[in-house]
């Protein structure tokens, strides 16, 4: 009996070419591993520094490229009309912000970071998902990097080594760190509704019934990491969003499920007492932001003025990207606090610099003026509009529908910046795909 050996050099190389062209063939796979390599640990970091460069970006630009390759061989439809003028807005935008901004240098390589998150990914991502199939491809991957962070987060806080939240070491961040604390919360929210979304698009006669009830039980378990993560923002991000998700599929069923959701915070905080130290702490404040807001929602608001004040000194087209952080302290009220607090047991105690207004839409106005403002404006209301317009009550388009109101909700109290920021450009491909399926489709995806 003859034997064939095969040198195990030779069997690799074999398997990568055949990853390669199963990746090439389906490039929604790129975008899915664009989202999962955000869990990737980067280390702590210089906020301070001009660029970060993430493994996420990296795969990110890898799908840039495998989808242009695509377009230039004509395997895929070109942009239509309106996406080309919302993109194109954009980059003008941004172009105009640099050309007149205070320092040019440094603005270019904010030029880039924009083009990359609001242009060059998101119209990627619209390429690459071509058919359901490769929407569920996506969308499973923001339910597997939330189930891995929300693990990650829920360790951290039953054992009490997460970052610190009132002298305590409880809050969960998952694999991005105390300097990057809205990092894990973001992943679990994606997660959160995707997994919903997923659940609600398998009902009926048709549906796959393991498929539902495995997605309602991951977004029941992502709810407990989002929760001890303290994170004020995204509870209120998702809060809207999920309802918004819930309202368009059946009104009765929202009804129902903010009867569960109570029933289940009554027996979970209130009978077993998981998060309850803190979280119907945080809970009670948010009431209290306008009335006696806390030193972290005060200065957001301080730098919300200065974002402000730097805009009217520079009205049309801003002052440039990145100019915000270099024109803040001679814009900013005296009581605006230097920095905030950030410790765990990787870093210890360190003071993280504001260098943001924490508000997308404030950051757009200051740095980009109001040229900025109409075009970011122009793009999320066409996505918001065709999403609510396309979405179904058993349709794909409702996890875009539901993860484009998470970040345009989000915005209203932070910005981009961070490991998760490619995951802002995927939703926005994915809105773009429901939004936008072109004159020539009947609908979003196709079977």
């Amino acid at each position: 009996m003859a034997l064939t050996l095969q040198r195990p050099g030779l069997r690799q190389g074999l398997t990568v070419r055949r990853l390669a062209g199963i990746v090439i063939a389906r490039p929604s796979l790129a975008a899915a591993a664009t989202v999962l390599l955000v869990c990737v640990p980067t280390g702590e970091k210089d906020v301070a520094a001009a660029v970060h460069v993430t493994p996420a970006d990296l795969a990110s630009l890898a799908l840039v490229g495998l989808v242009s390759v695509d377009l230039l061989r004509g395997r895929i439809r070109r942009l239509d009309r309106t996406a080309c003028l919302l993109f194109g807005g954009i980059v003008l935008a941004a172009a105009a912000a640099t050309l007149g901004s205070i320092d040019p240098d440094t603005s270019l390589t904010g030029f880039v970071r924009l083009v990359q998150v609001f242009v060059l990914v998101p119209a990627a991502v619209l390429g690459a998902l071509r058919d359901r199939r490769d929407l569920r491809i996506v969308l499973g991957a923001f339910v597997t990097a939330a189930l891995v962070e929300g693990a990650v987060g829920a360790h951290q806080y039953l054992t009490r080594t997460g970052a610190s939240y009132t002298g305590q070491p409880i809050r969960a961040v998952g694999t991005f760190g105390a300097l990057d604390i809205m990092g894990m919360s973001t992943v679990v929210s994606f997660g959160l509704l995707a997994a919903l979304a997923l659940a609600l698009g398998e009902r009926g006669p048709g549906g796959n019934r393991r498929l539902r009830l495995a997605m309602a039980g991951a977004a029941a378990f992502l709810a407990f990491p989002l929760a001890v993560s303290f994170s004020r923002g995204s509870w209120i991000a998702c809060g809207v969003a999920a309802t918004v998700l819930l309202l368009r599929a059946d009104a009765r069923l929202a009804v129902r499920g903010a009867v569960l959701a109570a029933a289940a915070a009554v027996v979970l905080v209130g009978g077993l007492g998981l998060g309850a130290s803190g979280v119907t702490e945080r809970l009670s404040s948010i009431g209290s932001v306008s009335a006696a807001p806390d030193q972290s929602v005060s200065d957001r608001y301080d730098l919300w003025t200065t974002a402000g004040r730097i805009w009217q000194d520079h009205p049309i087209t801003g002052a440039g990207p990145k100019a915000f952080q270099r024109l803040r302290d001679s814009h900013a009220p005296l009581r605006l606090s230097s920095g905030s607090d950030a410790a765990d047991a990787t870093i210890g105690f360190q003071r993280e610099p504001l260098l943001s207004p924490h508000n997308m839409y404030f950051l757009v106005l200051s740095e980009q003026g109001l040229v900025g403002i109409v075009a970011y404006a122009a793009l999320f209301l066409a996505l918001l509009l065709g999403c609510l317009r396309r979405a179904r009550a058993a349709g794909p388009d409702l996890a875009a529908l539901a993860l484009l109101c998470w970040v345009t909700v989000d915005f209203l109290y932070a910005d981009i910046g961070g490991t998760t920021t490619v995951l802002t450009s995927v939703v926005l491909g994915l809105a773009a795909r429901s939004a936008l399926p072109g004159p020539d489709s009947r609908g979003a995806y196709a079977e």
